[in-house]
């Protein structure tokens, strides 16, 4: 079995970015955020939950009616916990069967909250993908078109970065200082030898 590596980072961060390195040095990727929204529409038993919860009005022409999720958790905490604790648990298993799947010496999950949701057990190593917080405001702003204090109030619902980077075997720098890629390909040698020695 691979290597079960987690990439993780605040908003802006960049890890998207980051994953993409790793696939083009042909290293699986499993996106947490495609993965839930796929799920959403295609795991049966997440499907009926939301409609349980959140009623038919959920689901229009078989396909999840995101705006209409929005509106119910758009400023209620209670609705938010309670879709995330119904999404979370489906895209764990998901990325579990996924990872015994592949072949590959090692294979990465890209998701922004490994550590809230308690999932960092599961991993055998997590990378942090870090960045200055003015940066990752920009990035974020830019990418959604998000106001400042949509930024500031997403990133306040994460673990503080300085504590998440502390909590990683691995930090990627990617404050358009320092060049991403060696620092990807220093990593992706560390990670093969780390397989090999693991006997993966």
């Amino acid at each position: 079995m691979a290597l079960r590596i987690g990439l993780t980072g605040g908003i802006g961060s960049g890890k998207s970015t980051v994953a993409k390195v790793f696939e083009v040095l042909g290293i699986p990727v499993y996106s947490a955020d495609e993965a839930a929204r796929r799920l959403m529409n295609e795991d049966e038993q997440l499907r009926q939950q939301i409609i349980q919860h959140f009623g038919p009005s959920s689901y229009k022409n078989n396909q999840l009616d995101r705006p209409y999720i929005a509106s119910q958790v758009f400023n209620n905490k209670e609705k938010l916990e309670l879709m995330n604790s119904l999404v979370h648990p489906a895209t764990i298993r998901d990325a579990a069967e996924w990872m015994a799947k592949q072949t590959t010496p090692y294979v990465i999950k890209e998701a922004a909250i490994i550590f809230e949701s308690g999932t960092q057990n599961q991993h055998d190593y997590i990378i942090g993908v870090s960045a200055p917080t003015p940066l990752r405001i920009l990035r974020a702003m830019k990418r959604d078109g998000s106001t400042r204090e949509q930024v500031l109030a997403r990133m306040s619902k994460q673990i503080q970065e300085s504590i998440k980077m502390r909590l990683c075997d691995f930090v990627i720098v990617n404050d358009e200082l320092q060049a991403v890629i060696p620092q990807v390909l220093a990593l992706h040698e560390q990670l093969i030898t780390l397989s090999k020695a693991t006997g993966r």
